[in-house]
């Protein structure tokens, strides 16, 4: 299931890379900055962004994230565990 997702999101990057190269060299400045030349530049900001997001799952940054906070998660569990049971064998000596 995870090589199904990574082909996928490796297949929209792709496509989006390609959006980008066809619609780069249409959009000129030479004119100015006016509504049609904005939106261009709006649109592929938001292409970059769509490229930037698939390439971020690709790379595995979201698993690398999810596996250093469950290491935190465990490290805090063990901490409290330890603190109750310092408070339980305290209660338990009076």
């Amino acid at each position: 299931m995870g090589s199904l997702k990574k082909w996928k999101h490796g297949l929209y990057t792709l496509i989006a890379l390609a959006m980008v190269f066809v619609a780069l060299p249409r959009i000129s400045l030479a004119g100015g900055l006016n509504w049609v030349n904005g939106f261009g530049i709006v649109w592929v900001l938001f292409a970059l962004l769509v490229i930037g997001a698939n390439l971020h799952f690709l790379l595995g940054v979201d698993e690398e994230k999810r596996k250093t906070l469950e290491r935190v998660r465990r490290a805090k569990m063990q901490q409290w565990q330890m603190k109750w049971d310092n408070k339980t064998d305290k209660s338990s000596m009076l």
